[in-house]
């Protein structure tokens, strides 16, 4: 403390000032008023410094606590606060060190999350380039045969597709995380977002000779992004189809209320294990029933869209009596 510099600027002035004031004293009064003057005069200046060393510890613990937080450190301990601005500094500390610490648990989880989205994507990609390797590398043989050739390049354009498509999806999803991608708020009827989600599946509906029931009144609306809500509709549906065999059912309930309004896609297909069922919108997830060519994106993106308009979607599912998707429209921020 005595080696800073206000410190003995401080001490000298007090010193000058009680040799002064002894002098006066002593001068206009007598000598043991000036001696009187003197001691009490010591006395405060003692107390003073008593006092400020305890605040230049007090001071310095604190400095020692931030020097913690430089090394990952948070814990501070509140339990020997008092009034004075010394506690309210250490309570402004210590709300500041719990940002911190949320912050960096926040970017540890977040580092994670992005480690283990890449290894994902890593996986997801090696399977098909690998395969176009190949294929590019018998292709470059001059005795293989036109119709091997064709076959060839049939196969890697599929891949490529296949890639694009993944891609494209990530991209939407990213967007979506981040949340620069704008969902516009407005009118849509139901009838018209499955009309529009259902025609991209019509032909496997149509090879399956599935039945599809859709059951609803004209006039359900809800508020929301037509063109993605009608992406989300059609990976639930996709699905749907996939997971029911030939001749099966799918059938599409909607209804309104003063809450929220509900789309009901329910098929009779293979079902969802319980295993499976609390990871089914978790990205890049396979259950044990998905085909070959499943990436396990559709489920998370239509997850991602529904839940960022407000929105919700529950799945109930039993192996071998098919799966149930209940997506719901708020009306109201809840």
């Amino acid at each position: 403390m005595l080696r800073n510099r206000e410190i003995q600027v401080l001490i000298g002035i007090l010193s000058l000032v009680i040799l002064l004031g002894t002098v006066i004293a002593a001068y206009f009064f007598s000598t043991a008023a000036a001696v009187f003057l003197f001691i009490v005069s010591a006395l405060l200046v003692m107390i003073t410094c008593l006092f400020t060393a305890w605040r230049y510890r007090e001071i310095e613990k604190l400095s020692d606590y931030l020097r913690k937080i430089q090394s990952g450190d948070y814990s501070l301990d509140l339990r020997d606060n008092h009034e004075g601005e010394l506690s309210i500094l250490k309570n402004d500390i210590y709300k500041v060190t719990l940002m911190l610490s949320e912050q960096s648990e926040y970017l540890q989880k977040d580092k994670m999350n992005l480690t283990n989205a890449i290894s994902d994507i890593s996986h997801q990609l090696k399977t098909p380039l690998t395969s176009m390797m190949v294929m590019s590398d018998l292709l470059s043989d001059v005795e293989l045969s036109d119709m091997k050739r064709i076959e060839f390049t049939k196969n890697i354009r599929i891949q490529l597709e296949r890639i694009e498509w993944l891609v494209l999806s990530l991209l939407k999803l990213s967007k979506i995380d981040a949340g620069t991608l704008p969902f516009h708020k407005e009118k849509v009827q139901v009838t018209d977002v499955i009309n529009k989600a259902m025609e991209p599946v019509l032909i496997p509906i149509d090879v399956k000779q599935l039945s599809i029931n859709i059951t609803g009144e004209e006039q359900v609306s809800f508020t929301g992004d037509f063109n993605w809500t009608v992406e989300a509709l059609l990976n639930i549906m996709k699905n749907a189809v996939e997971h029911t065999e030939g001749k099966g059912e799918i059938n599409i309930t909607f209804t309104e209320n003063a809450l929220f309004t509900e789309i009901t896609i329910q098929d009779s297909g293979k079902g969802i294990s319980k295993e499976d069922l609390p990871y089914i919108f978790k990205r890049f997830y396979k259950g044990k029933n998905a085909g070959e060519d499943s990436v396990g994106i559709g489920l998370a993106m239509a997850y991602s869209i529904i839940t960022n308009q407000n929105g919700d979607i529950e799945v109930s599912s039993e192996e071998g009596e098919g799966t149930r998707f209940q997506v719901k429209f708020y009306k109201q921020v809840i």
